[in-house]
């Protein structure tokens, strides 16, 4: 039997963030996510009830934020990605928070597919993906669902994207470094909550300083999705 996912929507853009920032992509968003992001741009994909579940038409191409998803299985998202035409060739596996779900059988028809694959995921639960997968981390340290960071999950990072706004948002990025389980050439970029102008100039301060990179969510500044 093969496993079905909740699709909150799928979309081709330029991916905004992090090492892989400026690339076209495809964007495939899972509902569901219990983690609690005070400043979460996606408050849409938190909740999976029946009752929101729409045709799996509904969310493709999908052109505002809705809380409906549609089931969905591995082979019917990439037939979806055939029925739009998408030229992009990297997939952006996101959320909510993804790794809720077993994403291997998914990661893997992608990759079968030709595709590139790219995992966003809060780092608090298990990653379960390809191992051929870029993997990006954005910790979410005390936020209000309770999760901590898993030390898995820093060690399977390709990158570590970390949101800043104040000084102790560094220092929490620290202390997970400071666990030394990351992989030794692991990508750090800082990226700035809500484009905040004391967050932007704290971020590019400690990535000046310390060689990191500066995730400045493009997407925001071009004003795409």
């Amino acid at each position: 039997m093969s496993l079905h996912y909740p699709i909150n929507e799928i979309f081709q853009t330029l991916q905004g963030e992090g090492c892989q920032s400026g690339r076209a992509a495809i964007f495939v968003r899972l509902q569901g996510c219990p983690v609690g992001c005070p400043w979460c741009d996606t408050r849409h994909t938190w909740v999976v009830t029946p009752e929101r579940q729409v045709p799996a038409e509904q969310v493709l191409d999908r052109s505002s934020q809705s809380d409906g998803w549609a089931r969905m299985d591995s082979q019917a998202i990439l037939h979806a990605l055939q029925q739009l035409g998408y030229t992009a060739k990297l997939v952006v596996i996101t959320g909510g928070e993804p790794c809720l779900y077993d994403l291997r059988p998914l990661s893997g028809a992608l990759l079968e597919a030709g595709y590139e694959v790219q995992l966003e995921t809060s780092g608090t639960q298990p990653i379960l993906i390809h191992p051929a997968a870029w993997v990006t981390v954005s910790p979410k340290v005390a936020m209000k669902g309770g999760f901590e960071v898993l030390d898995e999950a820093l060690a399977r990072a390709d990158e570590i994207k970390h949101p800043v706004a104040r000084e102790k948002h560094i220092e929490e990025l620290d202390a997970l470094l400071a666990r030394r389980c990351h992989k030794p050439n692991v990508q750090i970029a800082l990226q700035p909550i809500s484009q905040q102008r004391q967050a932007t100039a704290l971020a590019i301060r400690t990535c000046i300083e310390r060689n990191w990179r500066l995730s400045a969510q493009l997407h925001k500044y071009l004003q795409i999705d």
